[in-house]
């Protein structure tokens, strides 16, 4: 039981903080949980949701990709883009996820194969994108789109529901894979010590390189299914999504030096960092606020993972036996 609460400790502490904040909600201003509101909040944080579930991946390797903002940018205006030039609105769906994905691939293999650190590779790759994205599209939003783009020609009640059968699909297979398959335990291993999975015939630079890619092309599809929210696509979308989707990873117990977390600690830290800016507005406090609590959960976070594994070693030691 000991061992069971150590492994889940984070996990169990954000699901606690969710809880009571819900229960101040519920107290103080129930109107928060109207099903308009709880709908607005699904959709909101289901692109975050999707990145995330990429991003576990790559920060459970040991890397950290920052350019998700600006792929996510460039796969919205893709999906637009693709859907004005005749394509079928799923083909360009489809289209987001592969572009995506070979963005997210390219980073990937400048860090597996070439050793740069991926946060020099990622920096470079958030600032580059974003700006060739705002020299293609000149600041222009994507407008125009057919009738038949919104909602993906589904009606909004409808939408909701197969977005919400999409994440759970997609959270039940990274939850599955991770912690059943063979590629799941290649990524942890990876994380927790790439010599030692070198020498168990893992090769961690394709490791690598295959959670960038699939980061790259979970990055597509939540910016495809963002888009279709709305009748036009700005072209400086994805502002600020790096930041909350590692965030959330992070605060959800996934080790920012990888090889420890879980896909249901990231749903944990998606939930809590998603409610925050709303509660505060709910319960009248100024939104300015927002960033303020999630940089000290975030730096709380942080702080509590050397001291996770200073107890760990402690308590390592003391059930090793001691020979004469």
């Amino acid at each position: 039981m000991k061992s069971l609460a150590g492994n889940w400790a984070a996990e169990i502490r954000v699901a606690v903080s969710i809880v009571v904040l819900m229960l101040v909600l519920a107290w103080v201003a129930p109107s928060y949980f109207s099903r308009a509101n709880m709908q607005d909040l699904f959709l909101a944080n289901v692109p975050v949701l999707l990145i995330a579930l990429g991003m576990t991946l790559v920060i459970l390797t040991g890397e950290i990709d920052i350019s998700v903002g600006s792929i996510f940018a460039i796969a919205s205006v893709a999906v637009g883009m693709g859907t004005k030039l005749g394509l079928p609105v799923l083909l360009a769906v489809l289209f987001a996820c592969v572009i995506g994905a070979l963005l997210g691939g390219c980073n990937g293999v400048l860090v597996a194969y070439m050793g740069i650190p991926s946060i020099v590779v990622t920096l470079a790759a958030l600032l580059g994108w974003r700006d060739a994205l705002r020299w293609a599209t000149q600041g222009v939003w994507v407008s125009g789109l057919p009738a038949n783009f919104q909602w993906l020609g589904l009606t909004q009640a409808a939408y909701v529901w197969m977005m919400l059968t999409l994440a759970l699909v997609l959270v039940g297979l990274f939850a599955f894979a991770l912690r059943y398959s063979a590629a799941g335990r290649a990524v942890y291993a990876t994380g927790t010590n790439m010599e030692a999975a070198r020498l168990s015939g893992i090769n961690p630079s394709t490791v690598k390189a295959m959670v960038f890619a699939a980061l790259g092309a979970l990055t597509g599809l939540a910016a495809a299914l963002n888009a279709v929210r709305f009748h036009q696509i700005p072209s400086n979308g994805g502002l600020g999504m790096e930041m909350k989707v590692i965030a959330a990873v992070v605060v959800g117990g996934t080790a920012i030096r990888g090889g420890r977390g879980t896909i249901f600690g990231t749903i944990l830290g998606v939930i809590l960092l998603g409610s925050i800016g709303p509660s505060l507005t709910f319960l009248g406090v100024s939104p300015y606020w927002e960033k303020a609590i999630q940089g000290g959960i975030i730096l709380a976070s942080v702080a509590l993972e050397p001291a996770r594994r200073f107890f760990a070693r402690s308590a390592t030691r003391a059930i090793t036996p001691r020979h004469a």
